[in-house]
């Protein structure tokens, strides 16, 4: 009860998120003193446009020197620069740098009776990824107030038609709408195969299936959320219902990982009290990470607690992967036990290569989608930012089907028939191997 309660709120909780919508990004700045606040950053091709909307300005102390006062564009290399030369004194205000390139200072507010407002777009013909900075060097630390309404887009120069998603991702839809389809044939597939081995398939099995499909609708949901994007700069609503799968998908990959690890259904019909203890950390600790992972890909890279809330996400997915590996190694170490006490040497030989194997995939895969994805993301140009997402569905892929395939139902479940002189090979095999290194 507890566990579907913990679900029931998670849900409610994403439903009624304010969602921001990708590049159209709204901030408000309230009372804010800081030199420099980044907004939003951006892939531009040489058609890139920005459109930027300024309302409910206000200064305190007001009639500060509004020419040092304004917005500019970046790239982080430049941004490094600009550092360096406000270190030397060489400048004294980023707006000042030659390594920037300045967007709009708020003396070119539109004389109005009521409260004074901007809107303009401007043409950025050079292509790069450009981080669009507030940047505030007024004398006697000024406090400014204000809403920003940021449009970030590329034109299409066959149509001239607007990309609302950065140079590098604008063929993300695409690649997801591909390993969507991927996904529905393998559901097919393993749909096919627990109907014709009705007699060797499990519980497990059917919990395979019911992962497959929520990958698949998360997929779909992906594939609608960056079309919408692309093609208006807004979801329409796919955003939520992606969460709301990749929520549930998080959770069941690591359940059937701790399950298939413990050997439950298809080697035993319980689970021990340690193994029910993992579920009961890893669980709640999914739910922690989704919502940490929603307000992240929501507030944006720059948006007030992102960094606290990426280092929360980051220590409990490392903590989820860590737990997950523990039933696997019980599950070994039993096995290697079992293999030299009860008779099935070779049986239980089997059994133990294919937990090693899949204990070596498990840490394959949460090194490759943890740590090289993220190597990947971090040195390739952002005109090549699909890469990273395309080799973490690869190795996801990769891991399903491995996953599958050698936890497949089987005919003669779980072992066929072992004569005596492969019984007798596996006992030496044990006998001479030496001790499995965790």
């Amino acid at each position: 009860m507890t566990s579907l309660r913990l679900l029931i709120t998670t849900l409610t909780l994403l439903f009624t998120l304010t969602l921001t919508s990708a590049d159209i990004r709204r901030t408000e700045i309230r009372s804010d003193s800081r030199s420099t606040i980044p907004i939003s950053e951006f892939g531009f091709t040489h058609t890139g446009r920005l459109h930027l909307n300024l309302s409910h300005i206000s200064f305190s102390p007001p009639d500060p020197n509004l020419s040092r006062i304004g917005f500019f564009l970046c790239t982080r290399d430049s941004w490094i620069h600009v550092i360096e030369q406000l270190q030397s004194n060489q400048i004294h205000c980023p707006l000042d740098s030659p390594a920037v390139k300045p967007i709009f200072t708020f003396n070119h507010l539109k004389p109005t009776t009521t409260t004074p407002s901007y809107d303009a777009v401007f043409n950025i013909t050079d292509a790069n990824q450009f981080t669009l900075v507030f940047s505030n060097c007024a004398d006697g630390a000024v406090k400014v107030s204000v809403n920003v309404v940021s449009v970030m887009y590329n034109l299409n120069p066959k149509n001239n038609c607007r990309d609302y998603l950065s140079a590098g991702k604008t063929s993300l839809p695409s690649i997801y709408f591909l390993f969507f389809l991927i996904y529905v044939s393998l559901t097919g597939i393993w749909v096919y195969t627990l109907h014709r081995r009705k007699t060797s398939s499990f519980r497990i099995h059917y919990f395979m299936l019911a992962v497959l499909l929520l990958k698949a609708l998360n997929l779909l949901c992906e594939t609608e959320d960056k079309s919408y994007i692309k093609r208006t700069g807004t979801p329409h609503g796919w955003d939520v219902l992606f969460y709301i799968f990749s929520f549930l998908k998080g959770i069941t990959l690591f359940t059937l990982i701790v399950l298939i690890g413990t050997g439950w259904s298809f080697l035993k019909p319980y689970l021990q009290d340690r193994e029910k203890k993992v579920l009961m950390v890893v669980i709640p600790l999914q739910v922690v990470a989704n919502v940490a992972q929603v307000v992240i890909d929501e507030t944006g890279p720059f948006g007030q607690d992102s960094n606290t809330w990426r280092q929360v996400f980051l220590l409990v997915d490392i903590i989820c992967c860590c737990a997950v590996l523990f039933p696997i190694i019980w599950s070994i170490k039993k096995l290697r036990e079992a293999a030299m006490t009860d008779g099935k040497a070779a049986v239980n030989l089997m059994k133990l290569t294919l937990f090693r194997q899949y204990y070596v995939v498990v840490i394959c895969y949460i090194y490759f989608t943890r740590v090289a994805v993220y190597v990947l993301e971090t040195i390739t140009s952002y005109r090549y930012a699909w890469t990273s997402v395309l080799a973490a569905e690869l190795a996801t892929l990769a891991f399903y089907a491995f996953t599958g395939y050698s936890f497949r139902p089987k005919v003669h479940n779980p072992y066929f028939a072992i004569d005596d002189d492969d019984e007798e090979a596996a006992v030496e095999i044990l006998k001479l191997e030496d001790e499995f290194e965790l």
